[in-house]
């Protein structure tokens, strides 16, 4: 038996952000058709200790994720993906910060391909932190933008993030500001990737026709979005028990009256059943769920294990 260690160099290396989303999506299609073995993931000290994990039937493999989380440490993320199979003894064992990074961009470029009007082009991107490029190469992989605002209390690390992806987005307007009422104004599509503890923005500042992304609050003592805007847009959420226990926008939005469980589909029943017509405003709500943490570590496991 080998154990195969992958950093953050290799994955980049190894997983683009097209075969991600794939991935992700398939895995959440079949995590809708009864594929997977997923317990709610275990949180200690408050959300700052993770542990996840997904066990697929069909192919007898598993993933577990280990995490610890500091958003006053760079990384904020440290911990390891370990991926195994009963029909090999190699196993995988993976940069947990890389991976999560990855998956939580490419769930996003799911639900906007899902959900966002196919013309839409103009990102507002609110948080600049680690999860933060991996939106807007999510978002562009199948939204191709025109314009982006990156949006950040610190105004250096709205203008670093906006060069350092600058190569990547060749021909789009690039634009910082550290005021998300006024960058969400125009927006077609939006992306929440904070530690925020209330709102955002108010519900009133959106246009009229919006997708909104929010991957930012994973705890019941987070938040980043108003009740007002669940309350009159289609809510696709990654997993029904997940966001239950653990969203704080969904928690306060149904102990308000805002919403009702009814409002919440899965996204995983969405990609199975996709409807022509989901309304003006979208919102897809994620905290993270092992499967997304699955498919990106099939993919480094067939290309290192192979």
């Amino acid at each position: 038996m080998k154990a195969m260690t992958v950093g953050e160099p290799e994955i980049r290396e190894a997983v683009t952000m097209k075969e991600a989303i794939d991935a992700v999506r398939q895995a959440f299609v079949d995590l809708a058709g009864g594929e997977f073995e997923m317990p709610t993931r275990t949180a200690l000290r408050d959300g700052q200790f993770l542990v996840m994990s997904a066990h697929h039937r069909s192919t007898a493999s598993a993933m577990i994720k280990t995490l610890s989380l500091n958003f006053e440490r760079k990384p904020a993320i440290a911990g390891t993906v370990t991926w195994c199979e009963t029909g090999r003894l190699d196993q995988l064992i993976a940069d947990a910060g890389a991976v999560t990074a990855l998956r939580t961009g490419a769930v996003v470029g799911v639900a906007t391909d899902l959900l966002a009007p196919p013309e839409a082009g103009r990102l507002t991107l609110i948080g600049a932190g680690g999860q933060a490029a991996d939106q807007v190469r999510a978002v562009h992989a199948v939204r191709p933008l025109r314009q982006l605002t990156v949006v950040d209390a610190e105004p250096v690390r709205a203008r670093d993030l906006a060069e350092r992806l600058a190569p990547e987005l060749a021909g789009v307007e690039l634009l910082t500001s550290t005021d998300a009422v006024s960058a969400v104004r125009q927006a077609e599509i939006v992306c929440c990737a904070t530690n925020a503890t209330s709102p955002l923005f108010p519900e009133s500042a959106l246009p009229a026709q919006v997708h909104v992304n929010a991957i930012g609050a994973y705890r019941p003592t987070m938040r980043e979005l108003p009740d007002e805007l669940l309350a009159g847009s289609t809510v696709v959420v990654d997993e029904l028990d997940a966001v239950l226990e653990e969203s704080g926008e969904i928690i306060h939005a149904l102990e308000s009256g805002a919403i009702t469980k009814d409002a919440l589909m899965a996204l995983g029943t969405a990609l199975n059943a996709p409807s022509a017509e989901y309304g003006k405003r979208t919102v897809f709500k994620s905290v993270g769920v092992a499967v997304q943490d699955w498919a990106v570590a099939r993919l480094l496991a067939d290309k290192f294990l192979a």
